[in-house]
């Protein structure tokens, strides 16, 4: 009689799905040091205005990291976020008239969904890269924005609706509360779940865990569609906050999210992640970000930052993994 085998996945003993806090200790004490350089060249940075503004300002980017780390993770990549969420924006601004205001976010959900889906389905099923991907569907999904709203922006000036992004909860802005809730859930899913750990050797070696009946495909696929329904989430968020949704609405956000991501410590050819590294990297990418506008620098010095922020990220995130230690010493 023999023994039914079973998928070889990480167990709580492994160092994969612990939970590491030390891990961002870098990154903390390199936030600490912008934090006290900021404020010593702008007296409004450390004011109770500014304090409150500043994590609301990078709510939004942060909804989606949080996901979109758990994706990289597991070796995707997901860069049709940011017209995800103008897409998601446009359809429940558009089409609350008819479906009332509840029932269009139900439907800007329902599309978020879709959109990962449809990713999740072109890379695992049909083979294409998922770089490829995403960007083929970053292009079509923002032209879907301008096709539906006519290039226009649509208004959204429901009071309850307005309360998502605008509103309090015991004195904790809504944005606050949400970013909270979808990291907790992300942390339970990730280090307390065989999902979670399954992530972790897919992304390490998805040819392996292939080979140890772990479902590659499936699991990734699931990975893509909660990737789109964060930015969903997210498109809601935002068009509660601002009252308004514009098809141009999140231009560039993609780029911010990654930058954030592997600035935590997560790699691009997955495996390694920190969600609590995530959130540092958001908070230090939207620290950055609101302390060149208190200096009044100008918005494209501020576009070039990110860009070099970027290629900062990636370049630590070779250096973690080995690769430019490789290069020069001339071993490709």
């Amino acid at each position: 009689m023999t023994e039914t085998t079973k998928p070889l996945v990480p167990q709580s003993s492994s160092r994969l799905p612990r939970i590491r806090l030390n891990n961002g200790i870098g990154l903390l004490v390199l936030y600490v040091l912008m934090v006290i350089v900021i404020s010593q060249l702008s007296p409004f940075f450390l004011g109770p205005r500014n304090l409150v503004n500043l994590p609301v300002s990078v709510a939004v980017i942060g909804m989606i990291a949080i996901f979109s780390t758990m994706l990289m993770i597991g070796g995707g990549l997901d860069l049709s976020v940011g017209a995800t969420t103008a897409l998601v924006g446009v359809a429940v601004a558009s089409s609350a008239p008819t479906l009332g205001v509840w029932g269009a976010v139900a439907f800007g959900l329902v599309i978020g969904v879709l959109i990962g889906l449809l990713n999740g389905l072109l890379v695992t099923r049909i083979g294409i890269n998922p770089l490829i991907t995403t960007l083929g569907m970053l292009s079509a999904v923002r032209g879907l924005a301008y096709v539906f709203s006519e290039g226009l922006s649509i208004p959204l000036l429901d009071e309850g609706f307005g309360q998502l992004g605008r509103g309090t909860i015991a004195g904790v802005p809504t944005l606050i509360v949400a970013v909270v809730i979808m990291f907790i859930i992300a942390v339970i899913l990730m280090h307390f779940t065989t999902y979670g750990r399954a992530m972790y050797a897919i992304g390490g070696n998805s040819r392996a865990s292939h080979l140890a009946a772990l479902p590659v495909k499936r699991y990734q696929l699931i990975a893509y569609v909660l990737s789109g329904l964060s930015a969903a989430i997210a498109g809601v968020f935002l068009t509660s906050r601002l009252g308004v949704a514009a098809p141009q609405a999140s231009t560039g956000l993609e780029l911010k999210v990654v930058a954030a991501i592997i600035l935590g410590g997560t790699s691009l050819t997955g495996g390694k992640g920190n969600l609590f590294g995530t959130l540092l990297g958001v908070l230090i990418l939207g620290t950055l970000d609101n302390a060149m506008t208190l200096l009044s620098v100008s918005a494209y010095y501020q576009q070039i930052a990110l860009g070099v922020l970027l290629l900062l990220a990636v370049g630590l995130d070779q250096l973690r993994v080995g690769n430019l230690g490789r290069l020069l010493r001339g071993k490709y």
